[in-house]
């Protein structure tokens, strides 16, 4: 059985998933911390503002999302994620259908819901 910050973790992973699937900028807004570093697969570095307006403008389309290969390490308010996802959609026009590795650091300050402070993505070939 998962220890308690562990399945709250998990609940935050499938909280982004679904916000990302359904471009849902309110709940992408309350997971991704303010101060986000978010490095896409292009190597491009992006901020939380930067990210929500991907999803707003339609830069960033996504029909599936599918995780895999789920690694979670707790350390204190601190837990990193790395997942494999498989990922059908489209970024800035260019399709893509593939698998990606993504790694997210999620933090936590006095006792308050976890946020996003950082993120690293890759394809995974």
């Amino acid at each position: 059985m998962s220890n308690p910050i562990e399945t709250q973790i998990l609940k935050a992973e499938e909280q982004l998933r679904v916000a990302m699937l359904s471009s849902d900028l309110e709940t992408l807004n309350q997971l991704l911390a303010p101060e986000l570093i978010f490095t896409n697969h292009l190597g491009q570095v992006l901020t939380k503002q930067d990210d929500i307006i991907a999803h707003q403008s339609g830069t960033v389309k996504l029909e599936v999302l599918t995780p895999s290969e789920q690694y979670i390490q707790i350390s204190g308010d601190i837990a990193v994620v790395s997942v494999r996802m498989h990922i059908l959609g489209s970024y800035a026009g260019n399709k893509s259908d593939g698998n990606f590795r993504f790694t997210r650091i999620w933090a936590r300050s006095s006792g308050s819901s976890w946020h996003v402070l950082a993120a690293h993505s890759s394809v995974v070939t």
